[in-house]
Protein backbone atom coordinates (compact mmCIF):
# COMPACT_ATOMS: atom_id res chain seq x y z
CA UNK A 1 0.00 0.00 0.00
CA UNK A 2 1.47 3.51 -0.81
CA UNK A 3 1.27 6.55 1.12
CA UNK A 4 -0.80 9.03 -0.64
CA UNK A 5 0.03 12.41 -0.27
CA UNK A 6 -2.54 13.90 -1.23
CA UNK A 7 -4.69 12.27 0.92
CA UNK A 8 -2.44 12.79 4.30
CA UNK A 9 -3.52 16.21 5.14
CA UNK A 10 -5.66 15.20 7.86
CA UNK A 11 -4.49 16.38 11.55
CA UNK A 12 -5.65 12.75 12.55
CA UNK A 13 -2.93 11.42 10.25
CA UNK A 14 -0.05 9.69 11.51
CA UNK A 15 2.04 9.18 8.27
CA UNK A 16 4.89 10.77 7.52
CA UNK A 17 2.83 13.27 5.13
CA UNK A 18 0.46 14.07 7.83
CA UNK A 19 -0.56 16.65 9.90
CA UNK A 20 -0.84 14.67 13.32
CA UNK A 21 2.75 15.28 14.10
CA UNK A 22 2.66 19.04 13.39
CA UNK A 23 0.09 19.71 15.22
CA UNK A 24 0.27 21.47 18.94
CA UNK A 25 -0.37 19.19 21.49
CA UNK A 26 -2.99 21.83 23.18
CA UNK A 27 -3.71 22.50 26.90
CA UNK A 28 -5.84 20.54 28.95
CA UNK A 29 -8.43 22.41 31.00
CA UNK A 30 -9.74 22.05 34.34
CA UNK A 31 -13.01 21.16 32.29
CA UNK A 32 -11.35 18.25 30.95
CA UNK A 33 -11.11 19.29 27.52
CA UNK A 34 -7.59 19.89 25.21
CA UNK A 35 -7.88 23.49 23.61
CA UNK A 36 -5.83 23.88 20.50
CA UNK A 37 -6.14 26.26 17.67
CA UNK A 38 -7.98 23.26 15.55
CA UNK A 39 -10.35 22.66 18.58
CA UNK A 40 -11.28 26.26 19.71
CA UNK A 41 -12.18 26.64 15.46
CA UNK A 42 -15.12 23.79 16.20
CA UNK A 43 -17.06 26.14 18.65
CA UNK A 44 -19.05 28.48 16.54
CA UNK A 45 -18.24 31.73 18.85
CA UNK A 46 -14.17 31.30 18.25
CA UNK A 47 -14.73 30.55 14.38
CA UNK A 48 -17.37 33.80 14.29
CA UNK A 49 -14.90 35.62 15.85
CA UNK A 50 -11.89 34.55 13.54
CA UNK A 51 -13.85 35.25 10.57
CA UNK A 52 -15.14 38.74 11.29
CA UNK A 53 -11.57 39.72 12.27
CA UNK A 54 -10.06 37.72 9.50
CA UNK A 55 -12.43 39.23 6.61
CA UNK A 56 -12.67 42.76 8.00
CA UNK A 57 -9.18 43.37 7.50
CA UNK A 58 -8.53 41.32 4.25
CA UNK A 59 -11.64 44.03 2.77
CA UNK A 60 -9.41 46.98 3.99
CA UNK A 61 -7.99 49.23 0.81
CA UNK A 62 -4.02 49.33 1.01
CA UNK A 63 -2.07 52.56 -0.57
CA UNK A 64 1.00 53.23 -0.10
CA UNK A 65 2.00 56.60 -0.16
CA UNK A 66 5.29 59.26 -0.59
CA UNK A 67 4.99 62.90 1.55
CA UNK A 68 5.73 65.36 -0.63
CA UNK A 69 8.24 67.87 0.34
CA UNK A 70 5.38 70.97 0.08
CA UNK A 71 2.97 69.01 2.23
CA UNK A 72 0.68 66.04 1.53
CA UNK A 73 1.53 63.04 0.11
CA UNK A 74 1.08 60.75 -3.49
CA UNK A 75 0.14 57.47 -4.26
CA UNK A 76 3.02 54.76 -5.05
CA UNK A 77 1.55 52.50 -6.80
CA UNK A 78 3.89 51.32 -8.98
CA UNK A 79 6.59 49.82 -5.90
CA UNK A 80 6.80 46.36 -5.41
CA UNK A 81 5.57 47.11 -2.20
CA UNK A 82 2.24 48.05 -3.24
CA UNK A 83 2.21 45.31 -5.78
CA UNK A 84 2.86 42.82 -3.32
CA UNK A 85 -0.15 43.60 -0.94
CA UNK A 86 -2.79 45.00 -3.53
CA UNK A 87 -2.35 43.27 -6.55
CA UNK A 88 0.03 39.62 -5.91
CA UNK A 89 1.37 38.46 -2.83
CA UNK A 90 2.69 35.21 -4.13
CA UNK A 91 2.19 32.94 -7.72
CA UNK A 92 -0.60 30.90 -5.40
CA UNK A 93 -3.31 33.35 -3.57
CA UNK A 94 -5.05 36.53 -4.10
CA UNK A 95 -3.97 39.53 -1.77
CA UNK A 96 -7.69 38.93 0.27
CA UNK A 97 -7.33 35.14 0.60
CA UNK A 98 -3.26 36.11 1.75
CA UNK A 99 -4.25 38.84 4.14
CA UNK A 100 -6.92 36.30 5.51
CA UNK A 101 -5.33 33.43 6.04
CA UNK A 102 -2.22 35.57 7.93
CA UNK A 103 -5.08 37.93 9.68
CA UNK A 104 -6.61 34.04 10.74
CA UNK A 105 -3.12 33.05 11.79
CA UNK A 106 -2.78 36.14 13.94
CA UNK A 107 -6.18 36.21 15.42
CA UNK A 108 -6.00 32.43 16.72
CA UNK A 109 -1.86 32.01 17.39
CA UNK A 110 -0.46 35.30 17.86
CA UNK A 111 1.93 35.05 14.77
CA UNK A 112 2.07 35.15 11.49
CA UNK A 113 4.93 34.16 9.20
CA UNK A 114 5.89 34.48 5.57
CA UNK A 115 9.06 33.52 3.57
CA UNK A 116 10.51 36.40 1.62
CA UNK A 117 11.66 36.29 -1.87
CA UNK A 118 13.62 38.45 -3.57
CA UNK A 119 15.15 38.82 -6.88
CA UNK A 120 18.85 40.67 -7.38
CA UNK A 121 17.48 44.04 -7.31
CA UNK A 122 16.86 43.63 -3.56
CA UNK A 123 13.45 43.96 -4.24
CA UNK A 124 10.88 41.17 -2.89
CA UNK A 125 8.74 39.80 -5.41
CA UNK A 126 7.01 36.94 -3.06
CA UNK A 127 5.76 36.49 0.60
CA UNK A 128 5.15 32.82 0.83
CA UNK A 129 3.29 32.10 4.23
CA UNK A 130 4.56 29.03 6.70
CA UNK A 131 2.24 27.66 9.32
CA UNK A 132 2.64 28.94 12.34
CA UNK A 133 2.33 25.38 14.34
CA UNK A 134 5.21 24.02 12.16
CA UNK A 135 7.52 27.29 13.32
CA UNK A 136 9.93 27.74 15.88
CA UNK A 137 12.46 30.03 16.83
CA UNK A 138 16.16 29.17 17.87
CA UNK A 139 18.33 32.03 19.98
CA UNK A 140 21.70 32.08 19.01
CA UNK A 141 24.99 32.71 21.14
CA UNK A 142 25.56 36.07 19.70
CA UNK A 143 21.99 37.29 20.96
CA UNK A 144 20.51 36.84 17.65
CA UNK A 145 18.05 34.14 16.38
CA UNK A 146 16.93 32.00 13.72
CA UNK A 147 13.97 29.90 12.26
CA UNK A 148 13.45 27.02 12.32
CA UNK A 149 10.37 25.37 9.93
CA UNK A 150 9.22 21.43 9.71
CA UNK A 151 8.07 21.14 6.41
CA UNK A 152 5.06 18.77 4.74
CA UNK A 153 7.75 16.03 4.20
CA UNK A 154 9.22 15.95 7.92
CA UNK A 155 12.12 17.92 6.92
CA UNK A 156 13.70 21.20 9.12
CA UNK A 157 14.12 23.85 7.30
CA UNK A 158 16.75 27.14 9.07
CA UNK A 159 15.75 30.55 8.00
CA UNK A 160 17.86 33.35 8.74
CA UNK A 161 16.06 36.43 10.69
CA UNK A 162 16.01 38.66 7.39
CA UNK A 163 14.63 35.64 5.29
CA UNK A 164 11.24 35.64 7.38
CA UNK A 165 8.94 38.37 7.49
CA UNK A 166 6.92 38.11 11.30
CA UNK A 167 4.09 39.51 12.22
CA UNK A 168 3.51 39.29 16.20
CA UNK A 169 0.91 40.35 18.07
CA UNK A 170 1.19 40.86 22.32
CA UNK A 171 4.40 39.60 23.28
CA UNK A 172 6.20 38.95 26.38
CA UNK A 173 9.46 38.08 25.26
CA UNK A 174 9.85 40.27 21.97
CA UNK A 175 10.19 36.65 19.95
CA UNK A 176 6.84 35.25 19.96
CA UNK A 177 3.39 36.46 20.10
CA UNK A 178 1.00 35.70 22.79
CA UNK A 179 -1.93 33.20 21.28
CA UNK A 180 -5.24 34.39 22.64
CA UNK A 181 -6.18 30.48 22.32
CA UNK A 182 -3.84 29.58 24.43
CA UNK A 183 -4.32 32.45 27.50
CA UNK A 184 -7.74 32.25 27.59
CA UNK A 185 -8.00 27.99 27.22
CA UNK A 186 -9.69 27.84 30.10
CA UNK A 187 -12.91 29.92 28.86
CA UNK A 188 -12.90 28.18 25.41
CA UNK A 189 -12.57 25.09 27.03
CA UNK A 190 -15.51 25.67 29.18
CA UNK A 191 -17.66 26.71 25.74
CA UNK A 192 -16.63 23.46 23.84
CA UNK A 193 -17.58 21.36 27.32
CA UNK A 194 -21.02 23.16 26.83
CA UNK A 195 -21.18 22.50 23.55
CA UNK A 196 -20.05 18.30 24.07
CA UNK A 197 -23.13 18.26 26.81
CA UNK A 198 -25.90 20.19 24.61
CA UNK A 199 -24.82 17.75 21.55
CA UNK A 200 -25.37 14.78 23.92
CA UNK A 201 -28.68 16.14 25.78
CA UNK A 202 -30.41 16.64 22.50
CA UNK A 203 -29.22 13.28 21.02
CA UNK A 204 -30.77 11.76 23.78
CA UNK A 205 -34.12 13.64 22.34
CA UNK A 206 -33.37 16.56 24.65
CA UNK A 207 -34.26 14.46 28.02
CA UNK A 208 -31.89 14.37 30.62
CA UNK A 209 -31.28 10.98 31.79
CA UNK A 210 -34.80 9.07 30.90
CA UNK A 211 -36.53 8.01 33.62
CA UNK A 212 -36.77 5.27 36.27
CA UNK A 213 -39.12 2.29 36.95
CA UNK A 214 -41.19 1.73 40.46
CA UNK A 215 -41.38 -2.00 40.57
CA UNK A 216 -43.62 -3.37 43.39
CA UNK A 217 -41.32 -6.58 44.33
CA UNK A 218 -38.07 -6.96 44.86
CA UNK A 219 -35.27 -8.47 42.67
CA UNK A 220 -33.92 -11.84 44.39
CA UNK A 221 -30.03 -10.42 43.89
CA UNK A 222 -28.41 -7.80 42.77
CA UNK A 223 -27.08 -9.68 39.33
CA UNK A 224 -30.95 -9.89 39.02
CA UNK A 225 -31.18 -6.14 39.02
CA UNK A 226 -28.57 -5.41 37.15
CA UNK A 227 -29.44 -8.04 34.32
CA UNK A 228 -33.02 -6.71 34.13
CA UNK A 229 -31.65 -3.21 33.76
CA UNK A 230 -29.34 -3.85 31.21
CA UNK A 231 -32.05 -5.78 28.95
CA UNK A 232 -33.92 -2.42 29.49
CA UNK A 233 -31.32 -0.17 28.23
CA UNK A 234 -31.01 -3.15 25.23
CA UNK A 235 -34.83 -3.06 24.49
CA UNK A 236 -35.50 0.69 25.12
CA UNK A 237 -32.26 2.51 24.40
CA UNK A 238 -29.99 3.73 21.21
CA UNK A 239 -31.61 2.83 17.72
CA UNK A 240 -34.68 1.47 19.88
CA UNK A 241 -35.46 4.68 21.49
CA UNK A 242 -39.07 5.54 21.59
CA UNK A 243 -40.81 2.20 20.54
CA UNK A 244 -43.73 0.80 22.77
CA UNK A 245 -42.52 -0.62 26.27
CA UNK A 246 -43.69 -3.90 28.00
CA UNK A 247 -43.70 -3.50 31.89
CA UNK A 248 -44.58 -7.11 34.09
CA UNK A 249 -45.40 -7.84 37.68
CA UNK A 250 -46.63 -3.80 38.54
CA UNK A 251 -43.73 -2.16 37.16
CA UNK A 252 -44.51 1.73 36.68
CA UNK A 253 -41.82 4.11 34.16
CA UNK A 254 -41.73 7.80 35.18
CA UNK A 255 -39.91 9.56 33.09
CA UNK A 256 -37.55 12.48 34.28
CA UNK A 257 -38.94 16.28 33.49
CA UNK A 258 -36.11 19.14 32.65
CA UNK A 259 -34.88 20.80 35.86
CA UNK A 260 -34.76 24.82 36.61
CA UNK A 261 -31.10 23.92 35.85
CA UNK A 262 -31.45 22.29 32.53
CA UNK A 263 -34.24 24.82 31.20
CA UNK A 264 -31.39 27.85 32.16
CA UNK A 265 -28.32 26.20 29.82
CA UNK A 266 -29.27 28.19 26.70
CA UNK A 267 -28.90 30.95 29.14
CA UNK A 268 -25.60 29.85 29.96
CA UNK A 269 -24.11 29.17 26.74
CA UNK A 270 -25.37 33.07 25.76
CA UNK A 271 -22.88 34.03 28.39
CA UNK A 272 -20.16 32.53 27.10
CA UNK A 273 -20.70 33.96 23.52
CA UNK A 274 -20.58 37.34 25.31
CA UNK A 275 -17.74 36.01 27.05
CA UNK A 276 -15.59 34.93 24.08
CA UNK A 277 -16.51 38.06 21.92
CA UNK A 278 -14.76 40.15 24.45
CA UNK A 279 -11.85 37.85 24.08
CA UNK A 280 -11.12 38.61 21.09
CA UNK A 281 -12.75 42.24 21.21
CA UNK A 282 -15.26 41.79 18.85
CA UNK A 283 -19.26 43.33 19.22
CA UNK A 284 -21.63 41.00 19.92
CA UNK A 285 -23.62 41.71 17.28
CA UNK A 286 -20.48 41.38 14.66
CA UNK A 287 -20.85 37.35 15.77
CA UNK A 288 -24.73 36.87 15.93
CA UNK A 289 -26.04 38.16 19.44
CA UNK A 290 -28.14 41.05 19.05
CA UNK A 291 -29.45 40.23 22.43
CA UNK A 292 -27.90 44.03 23.30
CA UNK A 293 -28.11 45.54 20.23
CA UNK A 294 -30.94 48.29 19.94
CA UNK A 295 -31.07 50.63 16.77
CA UNK A 296 -29.88 53.27 18.73
CA UNK A 297 -26.52 51.69 19.34
CA UNK A 298 -25.62 49.34 16.69
CA UNK A 299 -24.46 51.62 14.57
CA UNK A 300 -21.96 53.72 17.12
CA UNK A 301 -21.11 49.72 17.92
CA UNK A 302 -20.21 49.24 14.15
CA UNK A 303 -17.81 52.23 14.23
CA UNK A 304 -16.12 51.47 17.71
CA UNK A 305 -15.15 47.96 15.68
CA UNK A 306 -12.91 49.51 13.42
CA UNK A 307 -11.60 52.21 15.69
CA UNK A 308 -11.00 49.72 18.69
CA UNK A 309 -9.99 46.65 16.92
CA UNK A 310 -9.38 46.84 13.42
CA UNK A 311 -7.26 50.17 13.66
CA UNK A 312 -4.92 48.86 15.86
CA UNK A 313 -4.67 45.17 13.92
CA UNK A 314 -3.85 47.48 11.18
CA UNK A 315 -1.27 49.79 12.45
CA UNK A 316 0.32 46.38 13.50
CA UNK A 317 0.83 45.18 9.77
CA UNK A 318 1.77 48.71 8.60
CA UNK A 319 4.69 49.46 11.24
CA UNK A 320 5.87 45.63 10.34
CA UNK A 321 5.67 46.52 6.78
CA UNK A 322 7.72 50.02 7.56
CA UNK A 323 10.29 48.23 9.64
CA UNK A 324 10.69 44.71 8.42
CA UNK A 325 9.95 45.17 4.59
CA UNK A 326 10.61 48.54 3.17
CA UNK A 327 13.40 49.57 6.24
CA UNK A 328 13.68 52.14 8.66
CA UNK A 329 15.62 54.25 5.88
CA UNK A 330 12.46 54.51 3.81
CA UNK A 331 10.17 57.52 3.69
CA UNK A 332 7.27 55.47 2.23
CA UNK A 333 3.79 55.26 4.55
CA UNK A 334 1.53 52.01 4.22
CA UNK A 335 -1.92 52.80 4.80
CA UNK A 336 -4.78 50.31 5.47
CA UNK A 337 -7.39 52.93 5.36
CA UNK A 338 -10.53 51.65 7.52
CA UNK A 339 -12.37 54.60 6.72
CA UNK A 340 -14.68 53.66 3.72
CA UNK A 341 -15.98 50.96 6.22
CA UNK A 342 -17.02 54.09 8.67
CA UNK A 343 -19.39 56.01 6.06
CA UNK A 344 -22.68 54.76 7.40
CA UNK A 345 -25.69 54.49 5.06
CA UNK A 346 -26.32 56.64 2.17
CA UNK A 347 -27.88 59.97 3.94
CA UNK A 348 -25.21 59.91 6.48
CA UNK A 349 -22.28 59.44 3.81
CA UNK A 350 -23.88 62.31 1.95
CA UNK A 351 -24.28 64.60 4.66
CA UNK A 352 -20.38 63.97 5.37
CA UNK A 353 -19.08 64.84 1.97
CA UNK A 354 -21.23 67.80 1.49
CA UNK A 355 -20.27 69.24 4.84
CA UNK A 356 -16.70 69.04 4.03
CA UNK A 357 -17.03 70.22 0.51
CA UNK A 358 -19.27 72.73 1.63
CA UNK A 359 -15.59 74.37 4.28
CA UNK A 360 -13.19 73.51 1.90
CA UNK A 361 -11.67 70.20 3.77
CA UNK A 362 -12.82 67.96 0.04
CA UNK A 363 -12.44 68.85 -3.14
CA UNK A 364 -16.14 67.95 -5.14
CA UNK A 365 -14.02 65.66 -7.20
CA UNK A 366 -12.36 63.87 -3.91
CA UNK A 367 -16.00 63.70 -2.55
CA UNK A 368 -16.85 61.83 -6.07
CA UNK A 369 -14.02 59.75 -5.70
CA UNK A 370 -15.23 58.67 -2.10
CA UNK A 371 -18.22 57.19 -3.88
CA UNK A 372 -17.12 55.39 -6.63
CA UNK A 373 -17.78 58.25 -9.61
CA UNK A 374 -15.43 59.57 -12.09
CA UNK A 375 -13.98 62.96 -11.69
CA UNK A 376 -15.80 65.92 -13.73
CA UNK A 377 -13.72 69.13 -15.21
CA UNK A 378 -13.23 72.05 -13.09
CA UNK A 379 -14.37 70.40 -9.99
CA UNK A 380 -10.52 70.36 -8.32
CA UNK A 381 -10.63 72.99 -6.42
CA UNK A 382 -12.34 73.53 -2.92
CA UNK A 383 -15.23 75.65 -2.13
CA UNK A 384 -14.72 78.33 0.01
CA UNK A 385 -17.74 79.93 2.24
CA UNK A 386 -17.77 83.59 1.63
CA UNK A 387 -18.03 83.86 5.75
CA UNK A 388 -14.52 82.27 5.85
CA UNK A 389 -13.06 84.21 2.82
CA UNK A 390 -10.91 87.31 3.43
CA UNK A 391 -12.35 90.36 3.97
CA UNK A 392 -12.24 92.04 0.44
CA UNK A 393 -11.45 95.69 1.40
CA UNK A 394 -8.68 94.61 3.77
CA UNK A 395 -7.31 92.20 1.16
CA UNK A 396 -7.40 95.16 -1.07
CA UNK A 397 -5.62 98.02 1.53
Amino acid sequence: MFLSRIRADGATDRSPWGSFWFAPVGIRTSSGVRVTPASAMTLPDVLACVRVLAESFAIMPFELYKPKASGGRTKERTHWLYKLIEKAPNRFQTPYEWRMMLQGHLALRGNAFCQIIANRLGEITELLPLHPDRMKIELLDNGDYRYRYIDQNGNTITYSRHDIWHLRSLSDDGYMGLSLITLACQAIGEGLSMQDYSTRFFANDAKPGGGWIEYPGGFASREAKQQFRDSWQDLQGGSNRGKVAVLERGMKFHELGLTNKDSQFIEARGAKTTEIARIFRVPPHKIGDLSKATFSNIEQQSIEFWTDTMIPWARLWEYSLCFNLLGPDSDLEPDFDHKPMMRGDGAARATRITQLVQIGVMTRNEGREEEGYDPIAGLDEPLQPLNLAEDSARARR
